[in-house]
């Protein structure tokens, strides 16, 4: 077993999509070699309506997949296919948009107007860039949950996790996708599989990802677990941590435990020609697309 060690950690940045949607971008757009298969990463998280309520109206989507979770306030969707639905809080929807839809995302805050999400994007393999358009919508209550006697508890949103496994299923990155939370003052190590590229996204409380060989700086601050931490090492709200190789990750927490995703996925190792909310393997490709938009050829019925 080899622990893996944090190569990069950065603040989620804000930014603005669909019509006029504010939310926090961890990663997408640039360098999408570093999170293969996985190409973008927002955390829409508002507790002012104003902030959200114009939502994402009609876009298309090509040659990827996206990954919706929702954890407060509901989101609902409708497509150019006439398939129409509502995320609650604790859902999640994998749609595979293969070979294009067009669909909307329409946002709405819960009793107190809190609306908070995540969306991830997976690509798909040139094999698959033109597959038939899937949806796969799971409630909450379907997504089965490890609690330890620690008090650890690991949602399983996409894979296999100590013996469960998600209904998500047919996934072509075969990705592991985990809402994990680890109470104060634990130290944790959680397995994942060496081949596949991972990354954490914190957004409660903080934690420690590093290594324990590797050195913390000279204030120490804490023990865990018999092991000294510096506590300017947590990584808090709004964090991506990005792991190198390994088999296992581990886990420290101060007087706060933490929440995180973690996620992972098997690098598909091909070229990327992105155009916004499309993505293929050539510019050609590109160009088929925006003139398939333009000629109403987009959707493809047969």
């Amino acid at each position: 077993m080899s622990i893996r060690p944090v190569i990069a950690s950065s603040p989620a940045v804000a930014t603005m999509e669909g019509a006029g949607v504010k939310l926090h971008r961890a990663f997408g757009f640039k360098n999408p070699d570093a999170f293969d298969p996985f190409l973008l990463f927002d955390d829409f998280r508002n507790d002012q309506p104003e902030d959200y309520a114009a939502g994402f109206p009609w876009h298309p989507h090509r040659g990827i997949e996206t990954i919706t979770y929702v954890l407060s306030g509901t989101v609902e969707h409708g497509d150019s296919l006439g398939n129409v639905g509502e995320l609650d809080a604790g859902d999640v929807q994998w749609m595979t948009a293969g070979s294009g839809i067009l669909h909307q995302e329409m946002p709405k805050g819960n009793s107190r107007g809190q609306m908070h999400g995540f969306q991830l994007w997976a690509n798909l393999p040139s094999s698959l860039k033109m597959t038939t358009p899937r949806y796969q919508d799971i409630k909450g209550p379907d997504l089965p949950e490890v609690i330890e006697d620690d008090g650890t508890r690991v949602k399983i949103i996409i894979g296999e996790f100590w013996g469960k496994k998600s209904p998500v299923d047919g996934i072509s990155a075969d990705p592991q996708y985990l809402d994990i939370y680890i109470p104060p003052g634990l130290r944790k190590t959680l397995p994942v599989d060496t081949y596949r590229h991972a990354f954490a996204y914190v957004f409660e409380g903080a934690g420690s990802f590093a290594d324990a060989s590797t050195p913390h700086g000279v204030l120490v601050e804490k023990s865990i677990g018999g092991e000294e931490i510096n506590l300017r090492d947590m990584s808090g709200n709004r964090t991506l941590v990005q792991f190198g190789s390994g088999s296992e990750i581990t886990v420290s927490t101060g007087d706060e435990g933490v929440r995180f995703l973690l996620v992972s996925g098997a690098p598909i190792q091909e070229p990327i020609a992105w155009h916004g909310p499309i993505v293929m393997n050539t510019q050609d490709e590109i160009r088929q697309a925006i003139e398939d938009l333009r000629n109403d050829r987009f959707i493809k019925t047969g």
